[in-house]
């Protein structure tokens, strides 16, 4: 089992020197902590909530080079992502798979211009590429997607990317990264630096769950903490200048019906500026997203009402089925963490290449980039901090390395695929009790002994934990997870040894989370 208990155990011996202390349990922080622990350094990983309940659960769920940056003429961007595109595939093979995607023409000139650049999208693949893009005529345009609007429609272009669980990756690195000898601990915040003679030399830390504060000692201080990446380098230097430009993206929730089949649209070109996509996800449809500059972030970003109707217009201008707000299943906001650009005010013209920054006190800061350049962005980290922490060096590992629940035809575990290996003993964990095989609500693919395994073998914490990120039933629907809540907290409550003002709080707090976030507004 991999216990929480176990996590904190480690954190109570005030006389370890961790090589790496690590802020951040996002997809970059974990990227960090497992790159350190392969290489064999001592990595120690915090996080102040739940894993991944930031920017990184929030996502299109898309692992891409992306098409727009190379509209934008970032090439060397693009190289990179789909290389690590193509390895994270490789790696993950139960969680990253090709999606089909169709460009729809409506005016003549569309077809040859994004014909030509998606053909260059290949070409830059190389040997990482996930198939062959090509223009399709009318009617090949409407097999693929039947539900695509049809007046004016001429045909389309057809290419491929890649498509993930964004939180579920994330707990499967969660569990890669202890695999290798990492400590990764939820719900322990940092809330200041130590340092010695000028030098940042650990972190004070607070477990959120009991109260308990530890002096943690650490070679060297990463901050890999997304959006929030400002507020710890303050910790170092309280004048230091704003990295970051927040952005938020919106993205609705829609059932099968508006987008039945294997393939995803994708607009390139939005009133926004911004690519718009419609995607088949875990039986639904989800549609996003919004670049809407914002000054202050949140742990819990809210819609805005020209959000959501930037688009249910757009959708409604690409499906032939105009969806409306009483349509929308769940709504779900994520922040990205832009760097700043001088004078630049458009977000969506910002770059998404990764930044690395060490300051005067040697605190490593590792922010920017995207969902699909974590590996490398950890490897940079690595290849810096470890220099900084003055420790022997040791080359990357994780080019090939198999991320927790690796197998190679996950298509053939049935509908715990997403679960990759742990399928064999998630079912050995259902034969128990016959009531664990019973679904948590009729309309949620998701039955109670994945509660019992979330919290034995994943760290789930809390009901929130398991409705949003280790089931997505919060992002998939709103109501229905909701309406789960009870049975979900009597279930953990057993486990975590809980008692009933326990369940009442908790059901409590993931339903005004629900309605105040992932609803649409009344």
């Amino acid at each position: 089992m991999l216990k929480h208990s176990t996590m904190i155990a480690a954190l109570e011996d005030q006389s370890a020197v961790w090589d790496f202390i690590i802020i951040g349990g996002g997809a970059t922080g974990m990227g960090v902590a497992i790159d350190a622990a392969t290489r064999g350094y001592r990595p120690l990983l915090i996080e102040a909530y739940d894993f991944g309940k930031g920017t990184s659960s929030r996502s299109t769920k898309l692992v891409h080079g992306g098409v727009r940056y190379l509209q934008q003429g970032n090439v060397s961007l693009v190289l990179e992502a789909l290389k690590e595109r193509g390895l994270m595939r490789q790696n993950a093979p139960h969680l990253v798979h090709d999606l089909a995607f169709v460009v729809p023409n409506y005016t003549w000139w569309e077809a040859p211009f994004y014909g030509i650049g998606l053909r260059l999208y290949d070409f830059l693949a190389g040997r990482h590429g996930f198939g062959t893009s090509r223009n399709l005529s009318l009617n090949k345009t409407l097999e693929h997607i039947p539900t695509v609007e049809t007046e004016g429609l001429r045909g389309g272009v057809l290419y491929y990317d890649g498509q993930f669980d964004d939180a579920r990756l994330l707990i499967n690195m969660m569990q890669t990264a202890v695999e290798h000898g990492a400590i990764a601990a939820n719900y322990v915040e940092a809330r200041a630096l130590i340092k010695e003679d000028g030098i940042v030399r650990g972190v004070v830390a607070v477990d959120n769950e009991t109260g308990a504060e530890y002096r943690l000692t650490g070679r060297v201080v990463v901050n890999a903490t997304g959006v929030f990446t400002d507020a710890i380098r303050r910790m170092d230097a309280p004048d230091a200048p704003r990295m970051i430009s927040p952005s938020q993206g919106v993205h609705i929730v829609l059932d099968q019906s508006f987008l039945p089949g294997d393939t995803a649209i994708m607009v390139p070109h939005t009133d926004d500026g911004r690519v718009l996509f419609a995607i088949p996800w875990h039986a639904h449809t989800l549609i996003g997203t919004t670049d809407t500059p914002i000054k202050d972030v949140a742990f819990e970003p809210r819609a805005l009402p020209e959000e959501l109707d930037f688009l249910l217009t757009h959708a409604a201008r690409y499906l032939s089925k105009d969806p409306v707000e009483s349509d929308v299943l769940s709504v779900f906001t994520g922040i990205r963490p832009l760097v700043s650009g001088e004078g630049e005010s458009n977000t969506a013209a910002l770059s998404r290449d990764h930044t690395l920054h060490i300051s005067t006190a040697g605190l490593v800061t590792i922010t920017g980039g995207k969902w699909t350049t974590y590996r490398r962005m950890a490897e940079d980290t690595v290849d810096q901090a470890a220099v900084v922490a003055e420790l022997e060096p040791a080359p990357c590992k994780t080019h090939n390395l198999h991320i927790h629940g690796y197998v190679k035809k996950p298509e053939e575990l049935g509908r715990f695929a997403r679960y990759g290996a742990d399928a064999f003993h998630l079912n050995n964990l259902l034969a128990e009790k016959e009531d664990w095989r019973q679904p948590i609500h009729a309309e949620l693919d998701v039955c109670a002994g994945e509660v019992i395994w979330a919290v034995r073998e994943e760290q789930a914490r809390t009901v929130e934990d398991f409705l949003a990120r280790r089931s997505r039933a919060l992002f998939l629907n709103a109501r229905a997870a909701v309406e789960a809540a009870p049975k979900v907290a009597a279930l953990m409550a057993v486990e975590l040894g809980r008692d009933e003002a326990w369940q009442q709080t908790q059901i409590e707090s993931v339903t005004q989370l629900a309605r105040r976030c992932f609803m649409m507004p009344a």
